[in-house]
């Protein structure tokens, strides 16, 4: 795991492109949790003329975390639902980042009283990206 950008976790995946974000989803909706956007960054590209690695963000949830923090801060909702980029860098490499969520409720003050939720929901993403990445 590196992060190089504050609040932001990135892992190397041992898989392309297609099948690690074939499994993030399958990793997702296998621990209930709901995909509920998929943008694929390259295609938009394309579809201008322009050209970018494959890059495509994942956005998924549940609203029983959510919902909560942004009871307590409405502006987390800029940042929910939770997501993860998969992207395939200069040498070729997959990777997959996502924000780390104990940063996302510090930056939005949502983190007081909401230890467990906050938790969870590391516990999640860092479990979801494991299964995807390998």
């Amino acid at each position: 795991m590196a992060t190089a950008v504050e609040g932001l976790v990135t892992l190397v995946s041992r898989y392309g492109q297609a099948e690690t974000v074939d499994r993030l989803i399958a990793a997702v909706t296998g621990r209930g949790a709901a995909v509920l956007t998929r943008v694929d960054h390259a295609k938009g590209a394309a579809s201008v003329g322009m050209s970018l690695p494959p890059t495509e963000v994942v956005g998924f949830g549940n609203p029983r975390a959510g919902t909560q923090l942004m009871q307590t801060a409405q502006t987390m909702g800029v940042d929910l639902p939770l997501r993860a980029l998969v992207w395939t860098d200069a040498s070729g490499a997959t990777r997959l980042s996502y924000n780390d969520s104990e940063w996302l409720a510090l930056r939005h003050g949502a983190a007081g009283g909401h230890d467990a939720t906050i938790k969870a929901m590391r516990e999640f993403l860092a479990a979801v990206a494991a299964a995807a990445t390998g």
